[in-house]
């Protein structure tokens, strides 16, 4: 595809922050997150307006590039010329986060195997793994009423929402909300590879031990402490370095 670059047309900020969402979004690919072209990352553009980048619709993840990105308002009206369209059931998602969540710099959604298993287990998250703890410490659970294309929906989901960092969307997937891109995307993968240990464990059909209550209330700490205070920061150099290894065409 030939889309014409916006390194020229858009501020040093947005085009930055162009680049690190194509970059999130082939790392999704690259991590095997992926659902065709129906999930959505987005990312909120600094300012009153609430204005937000979101993957062009029917493009694949590993095809995404910092240009191909697609700017809208909080009524879904794109602000610049692009052919490509918008998800609707992603903007009816992210536009609900951004709007009241003005921490949330990114919005991060998957529908993967494993993830939708657990969300459609009565339990939920079960605390029998490291990476579980981290999600535990801020998951809230928001219930399936069709695919998210109405408008309706919004306020529900933002009332379950709420101040969590991590959602688990009952029989649909998982979600992440972050400061940054990279704090979205570290949460995702710890997101992520909790369910796949829950589901891998409860495959060995022998019985769980569960994480002790007590040592869930001071998991926050021991996060800072492991990433050395910086988040996601802490590890995103080394996965664009992985990234740029394979395809930098992201940038482009």
């Amino acid at each position: 595809m030939n889309i014409p670059s916006l390194k020229d047309k858009v501020s040093p900020e947005e085009w930055q922050l162009r680049i690190d969402l194509a970059a999130a979004y082939r790392l999704v690919a690259m991590y095997g997150w992926s659902d065709l072209v129906f999930t959505h990352i987005s990312a909120r553009i600094p300012g009153p307006e609430h204005h937000f980048l979101i993957n062009p619709y029917g493009l694949m993840f590993d095809e995404i590039t910092a240009s191909s990105l697609v700017k809208v308002d909080q009524q879904c009206s794109k602000l610049h010329d692009t052919p490509f369209p918008v998800n609707p059931a992603g903007f009816v998602i992210h536009s609900a986060v951004h709007e009241v969540r003005e921490d949330a710099g990114c919005v991060l959604h998957t529908h993967t195997r494993a993830g939708v298993a657990v969300s459609a287990q009565k339990c939920g998250v079960l605390p029998i793994s490291q990476q579980s703890t981290f999600v535990l410490a801020s998951l809230a659970y928001h219930e399936y009423e069709g695919v998210a294309f109405r408008d309706e929906e919004k306020p529900r989901l933002q009332a379950d929402l709420g101040q969590a960092n991590f959602l688990m969307l009952r029989n649909h997937g998982l979600l992440t909300c972050g400061k940054t891109i990279a704090d979205a995307f570290l949460a995702m993968y710890t997101f992520e590879a909790a369910c796949k240990i829950q589901i891998d464990a409860q495959a060995g059909g022998g019985e769980l031990t569960q994480v002790h209550p007590q040592i869930l209330t001071g998991v926050a700490q021991a996060m800072k402490v492991q990433t050395g205070g910086l988040g996601g920061a802490f590890v995103w150099p080394s996965l664009i370095r992985k990234l740029d290894r394979t395809d930098p065409s992201y940038k482009q």
